[in-house]
């Protein structure tokens, strides 16, 4: 990227304060003028001295210019860190706004460590870098001028000699600064870096710390930190050069100054009060040269961040993939829109409108899908209709595709060919929100939202009621454990302060709570006791008499009662069908029954029909527990 684009990337960020910032810029350069005042106001009482006249109007002149000076300057420090507390804002809104908008397989590309460190550290280098620098690089250049105009009021002569030593500082501002610029950018990479694998570790930790692997993680970690320091020092020893040289020129040209002047006052060619206020100027160039290499190096730290910053506009969001996936709609066609959730007797159990009780509310068509180009797909030519009401169960071995079906029905994954449709609407027809308002979800993993139990259960219905809550709550067996915490319903959840079946109950009484069309699990009760496993089973079963669940399942307890078993393997449907038709006709299904030990009464045979399986059984020890 070029210099110039650079620095467009960077105004990007400042551009919706450039009012504030000219006002911020306007005010600097009033400071400018009133400091570039005070050296001739210094001659005027030097001269009214040598000339015995009053000093009054001299020195009401520059206490004038002091109090104004202040009055300014604290005006100027408080818009620009205003602006820069504001353009930190924007970015870091900005970013956390397109994370969540972002498809999911782009935003777990990276790790969450490393989006982490661009929205909060990345950010700060902003607050200067997009306000300050800005004003304080055109302040400075204007003050410099300024300056040597003054300067060549005075004396043309001792005017080229400080020129001659600007023009060497000039030079190496030039030719050091795009260096610094590589160096803090690879330093930002670094720290990037530091943050995700930090974070995934400390994921990890209780496997960390189980394998003994502290020390080399450690190191690992470590390495990113000192290769951030790496170039970090390498860009402070740049920046040292640079102010050493600065400074060393403009002493040198003092000490010329002072030399040269004394000799042409000598001469009889300069008066003693010009030689001083030229001698004032020449102090107050380091002013506008510190100025100029501080916000130079500020510049450069902003445009390293606001590149990294802007790299997360390449997330695809959701809109943009399902456009791009979509065929273009016909001319007129309506934007996508929300679909209408049957009726409240529909819901109850009531027939729905133009079908019967199995008529479908979700179908998908011939569907293939991956997760990103190049790469084979996840499912081929899935045909699948979900009932409106019932329990449909998916099975099969590890990398079947049974996670990426429910990434399809969640519209988390846009599929490459085929289409899904809720209750006859195609998924491209409607949005995100709409297609979501009807699903609830319940992962394996069960991740913990941050807040207290009340947030977690109210993540997805924010308007429940007490009693609500309190109802879902003891559908999973979990209200005499709240009720035992100090705070109940508003204690702080964390990992540690629930176990793994905890959390699981807690998820899915959130996905209960939201009374959902269709509700996806995804082996929700992998970490469950015997005891909670049957009471969560009875949740699931009075759930399918009132709308549709879809089940990622390896236990017998979860299949045995599912009305339609959906057996996946190598991305394709190889069979469906009850529990007992297929232990009679596939041998996937006998095999995968088999292995995990959770074969019903019988030894493996098909149950009499009308009797019930054998409840309840587990997976053999160390059996896996995900498949998909």
């Amino acid at each position: 990227m070029t210099v110039p684009e650079s620095v467009r990337v960077l105004w990007s960020f400042a551009r919706p304060h450039r009012r504030v910032l000219a006002l911020g810029l306007v005010l600097a350069l009033a400071g400018s003028a009133l400091g570039l005042a005070s050296p001739m106001v210094t001659k005027w009482v030097l001269d009214s001295l040598a000339d015995d006249a009053s000093l009054t109007g001299p020195v009401v002149t520059l206490l004038v210019l002091m109090v104004v000076g202040a009055v300014v300057g604290h005006r100027q420090w408080v818009i620009l860190g205003t602006v820069g507390e504001r353009v930190v804002l924007d970015a870091r809104e900005s970013m956390v706004r397109r994370f969540f908008r972002a498809t999911v397989p782009g935003v777990t590309a990276r790790p969450p460590g490393e989006l982490v460190s661009r929205a909060v550290s990345d950010t700060t280098l902003l607050h200067a870098s997009a306000s300050g620098a800005v004003v304080g690089l055109v302040n400075g250049v204007v003050m410099l001028v300024g300056t040597l105009a003054m300067m060549a009021v005075l004396d043309l002569v001792l005017l080229a000699t400080t020129v001659a030593s600007v023009l060497v500082v000039v030079v190496l501002f030039a030719t050091l600064m795009p260096a610094i610029a590589r160096a803090q950018e690879q330093a930002q990479e670094h720290v990037g870096r530091l943050g995700g694998r930090l974070e995934g570790t400390l994921r990890a930790v209780r496997t960390v710390k189980a394998g003994g692997a502290e020390e080399r993680q450690a190191d690992r970690i470590a390495q990113d930190a000192r290769s951030a320091a790496d170039h970090g020092l390498k860009a402070i020893r740049l920046e040292a050069t640079v102010w050493v040289i600065a400074w060393t020129g403009i002493e040198l040209a003092i000490i010329l100054v002072l030399g040269i002047g004394a000799w042409r006052v000598d001469a009889g060619t300069l008066e003693v009060s010009g030689l001083i206020a030229f001698l004032l100027y020449a102090f107050g160039l380091m002013g506008p040269v510190t100025e100029l290499s501080q916000h130079v190096s500020e510049l450069q730290s902003g445009i390293a961040a606001a590149r990294r910053i802007r790299a997360v506009d390449e997330l695809t969001t959701e809109a943009e993939s399902a456009a791009a996936a979509a065929p273009a709609p016909a001319k007129g066609a309506a934007a996508p829109v929300g679909v209408p959730a049957p009726a409240a007797g529909d819901r109850a159990g009531g027939p729905p409108p133009g079908g019967s009780d199995g008529a479908a509310v979700l179908e998908l068509r011939g569907v293939t899908a991956g997760y990103g180009p190049g790469r084979e797909p996840a499912v081929r030519g899935i045909d699948l209709a979900v009932p409106r009401r019932g329990h449909t169960a998916v099975v099969g071995p590890s990398g079947a595709g049974k996670t990426t079906l429910l990434s399809l029905i969640l519209r988390l994954l846009e599929p490459q060919e085929g289409e899904l449709a809720l209750d006859g609407r195609p998924y491209r027809e409607l949005s995100h929100p709409a297609i979501r308002s009807r699903l609830a979800y319940v992962e394996q993993d069960t991740p913990v939202v941050p807040g207290t139990i009340r947030d977690n259960l109210l993540f997805s219905s924010p308007d429940a009621g007490e009693e609500d809550l309190r109802r879902v709550l003891r559908d999973v067996r979990l209200a005499e454990k709240v009720d035992s915490l100090d705070d109940r319903l508003d204690t702080e959840l964390s990992s540690t302060a629930v176990s793994g079946g905890e959390r699981q109950r807690i998820a899915l009484a959130r996905a209960l709570l939201r009374e959902p069309d269709v509700l996806l699990l995804d082996e929700a009760t992998a970490q469950l006791d015997a005891l909670t496993e049957a009471a969560v089973h009875e949740c699931i079963r009075t759930r399918a008499r009132a709308g549709a669940v879809v089940t990622i399942a390896h236990r017998l307890s979860t299949v045995i009662d599912a009305d339609t078993i959906v057996v996946m393997e190598s991305g394709r449907i190889r069979a469906r069908g009850t529990h007992e038709e297929l232990l009679a006709a596939d041998v996937l299904y006998r095999d995968l029954v088999e292995a995990l030990r959770i074969a019903s009464a019988g030894s493996g045979a098909a149950a009499p029909a009308g009797h019930a399986a054998a409840p309840a059984t587990v997976a053999a020890p160390g059996a896996p527990q995900r498949t998909g």
